[in-house]
C-alpha cells in the first residue's frame, strides 16, 4: 500500500499581506499619539477626578531673579582683545639662535629700552653662537648676551645698532589675583606674534625646576617658541615671562612674575651673571604658623651688623611678606651685593624695622666646612653621625655658602633620612648614593625639620 502523502499549502503572500497592514496600522497610531496635543495643566472641578496637576519646585538654592543686579556691578567682560593687542606687540621680537652648523632654537623676547635692550628666557640663548632678534615691523639686529641666569631661566640681550624701538610697559604681578584675564604674545613654531589668551590659574607655583620657583600659572596657551615672551594683563602691562610648560597637560603654562625679573634686572645689566646678595642667617619654619625663625647668625655678617638674634622672626623684606625659608631666599638672594634691605622682624611680640646692607656671599674657606671628614663637596654638605641611640640619618652640620644644598633650602640642623628613596645611616653611604647618582640628574633628599619631613631634589656640582 502506497503511503498517503498529504500536501499543505500555506498562503505566505496573504500572511505578508496581513502583517504589513497590521505595521502599518501601527506606525499610523504611533504618529497620531506624537502629534496629539498634551492635556492642559489644569484640574477638573473638585467634585471631578483629578486630570493633571503640576508641580511646583520651591529653590532652596539662591537664584537669579529675573531682572536682577548683576553680581559683579563693577565687571565688564571685553568683547574683544583687539585694541590691546594692537597697542602692545610692537614691543614683543622673535629671536632665533643658532648653535652652530644647521641647530637653530626660536624664542620670544620683549623690548624694556628704546636702545635694545631686550628679555628673554636663558635656555632660549644659553647655547647659542649667534643670536638674530627680529622686531615686529620686521626689522632684524644681531644680538649680544648682556647678562643670564641660570637659576631663574631669564637673560637679558643688547640689540646691535638699536635706537627709538618700541618698548613694553612692566607692570605688578603681586596686584594680579587667581581669574585675571591675561594675553600671551609670541614666536610658537615660529609663528610671528602669535595671540593666546586665558586666565591666572594660581600663583607661587613651585614647579621643582630651581630654588627660585615663584610661578605664574595660566591657561593661556603656550607653545614651543613661546619662551621669553611677554604675559600681559588687561591694562597692557608686562606682568610675567612666559617660561614653561607642562606636557602631560593641556592648558597648564608657567611665567616668572615680573616683579622677580624687576629685581634682577640691575644685577644682570651692571654683573652679567648674578652675584647674590648675602645676609648671613639660618632660618627654620615653624609648624604652627606661617613663620621663618632665625637659629644662628653669622659673625660680622650684614645680619650681625643690622642687630638680628637668634629667636627673631622674620616677617617681611622689603615691605613684603615672608613666611618661609624659599621666600626668604627669594627675596635675598635676587637682590645684588651693596643692596640695602628692610627686613620686619618680631622680637618679644613687639614688631621691630631693621635694614640691613647686603654682601658677597663668602666663599667656603679653610673652615669645618673644608676640614671636615664628613664632607659632600658636590652638594656642599657637611654631615655627622647620629648616636645608634638617636635612631638612623645623618645630621646637616654645615652648609658651603652658595652651594646647591644651601639654594635647594638644606639648613643646619636638618637631619637626612633617605637619599633616592634608599634610608640613610651612615655618611659613607650617603656618599656613595650621590657618586651613583647619574651626572645632570637630581638626587632627591628627604629629611626632617621640626618632626616635618621634607623633599628636595639637589643637582650635584661635580669637581667642585
Amino acid at each position: 500500500m502506497r503511503p498517503l502523502l498529504l500536501f499543505v499549502f500555506v498562503p505566505f503572500v496573504a500572511l505578508a499581506d496581513d502583517a504589513s497592514d497590521w505595521a502599518k496600522e501601527k506606525v499610523r497610531a504611533q504618529r497620531e499619539g506624537l502629534s496629539a496635543k498634551p492635556p492642559p495643566a489644569v484640574e477638573t472641578d473638585s467634585s471631578g477626578p483629578t486630570v493633571w496637576r503640576e508641580r511646583t519646585i520651591i529653590p532652596f538654592w539662591k537664584e537669579k531673579l529675573p531682572g536682577g543686579p548683576s553680581l559683579v556691578p563693577s565687571f565688564t567682560p571685553p568683547t574683544s582683545l583687539a585694541p590691546l593687542v594692537r597697542a602692545v606687540r610692537s614691543g614683543v621680537v622673535n629671536i632665533s639662535a643658532k648653535n652652530g652648523g644647521s641647530s637653530k632654537g626660536l624664542g620670544s623676547g620683549f623690548v624694556i629700552t628704546s636702545d635694545g635692550l631686550v628679555v628673554t628666557n636663558n635656555h632660549v640663548i644659553e647655547r647659542a653662537e649667534s643670536i638674530v632678534v627680529r622686531t615686529a615691523d620686521g626689522k632684524s639686529f644681531e644680538a649680544q648676551v648682556v647678562g643670564r641666569d641660570p637659576e631663574t631661566d631669564l637673560a637679558l640681550l643688547r640689540l646691535t645698532d638699536a635706537r627709538d624701538l618700541v618698548v613694553v610697559t612692566l607692570g605688578d604681578s603681586d596686584d594680579l589675583e587667581v581669574g585675571d584675564w591675561v594675553v600671551a604674545i609670541g614666536n610658537p613654531f615660529g609663528l610671528d606674534t602669535s595671540v593666546t589668551h586665558g586666565l591666572i590659574s594660581a600663583r607661587e607655583r613651585v614647579i621643582g625646576v630651581g630654588p627660585f620657583d615663584d610661578f605664574i600659572q595660566t591657561n593661556a596657551l603656550i607653545n614651543p617658541g613661546n619662551s621669553g615672551g611677554p604675559l600681559f594683563d588687561m591694562k597692557g602691562h608686562v606682568v610675567g615671562v612666559t617660561t614653561a610648560i607642562m606636557n602631560q597637560g593641556q592648558g597648564i603654562g608657567f611665567a616668572v612674575p615680573v616683579n622677580l625679573v624687576k629685581e634682577l634686572l640691575p644685577n644682570l645689566r651692571d654683573n652679567g651673571t648674578p652675584v647674590r646678595g648675602w645676609l648671613g642667617v639660618t632660618v627654620v619654619e615653624s609648624k604652627e604658623a606661617d613663620e621663618a625663625t632665625i637659629v644662628d647668625v653669622y659673625p660680622e655678617s650684614p645680619a650681625a651688623r643690622a642687630g638680628l638674634k637668634p629667636g627673631d622672626r622674620l616677617v617681611s623684606v622689603n615691605g613684603k611678606p615672608v613666611d618661609r625659608y624659599q621666600q626668604l631666599l627669594r627675596r635675598i638672594a635676587i637682590q645684588g651685593p651693596g643692596v640695602v634691605v628692610r627686613l620686619g622682624i618680631v622680637r618679644g611680640g613687639k614688631v621691630i624695622n631693621a635694614s640691613a646692607l647686603l654682601s658677597t656671599r663668602p666663599a667656603a674657606g679653610p673652615s669645618k666646612v673644608m676640614a671636615s671628614g664628613g664632607r659632600i663637596d658636590a652638594l656642599g654638605l657637611v654631615l655627622t653621625e647620629l648616636e645608634p641611640s638617636q635612631g638612623q640619618g645623618v645630621h646637616v652640620e654645615a652648609i658651603a655658602p652658595g652651594s646647591v644644598a644651601e639654594l635647594g633650602g638644606l639648613a643646619v640642623g636638618d637631619l637626612i633620612v633617605e637619599a633616592n628613596r634608599v634610608k640613610v645611616a651612615s655618611i659613607r653611604q650617603l656618599q656613595e648614593l650621590v657618586a651613583q647618582t647619574p651626572a645632570g640628574e637630581p638626587i632627591l633628599l628627604k629629611f626632617t625639620r621640626a618632626d616635618a619631613a621634607r623633599y628636595v631634589a639637589l643637582k650635584r656640582r661635580d669637581g667642585s
